[in-house]
């Protein structure tokens, strides 16, 4: 189980965050939705957006401690636009 305070600071480390919401899917603490908003993402498309993140992640994804990782990357336009 990993706590989402961990996964804030593991983020917030590695990407310029402007906004992230983080959401345990089941309550079981492994499942995670994660809505981050980033300048660091300008210029990239999705995909390299989500592999960004996952690397920011990516020990605590292999060891397990979280199993499922759902993923809204934009760029602080988008989500203006989004609102």
């Amino acid at each position: 189980m990993f706590e989402p305070e961990k996964i804030d600071a593991l983020l917030r480390d590695q990407i310029n965050v402007s906004h992230l919401d983080i959401v345990d899917l089941t309550g079981t603490r492994d499942h995670y939705s994660v809505l981050i908003v980033s300048a660091d993402f300008d210029g990239s498309l999705p995909l390299a957006q989500h592999r960004k993140v996952n690397a920011a992640l990516a020990d605590q994804l292999a060891s397990g401690e979280i199993h499922a990782l759902q993923l809204k990357t934009l760029t602080p336009t988008e989500w203006e636009k989004s609102k």
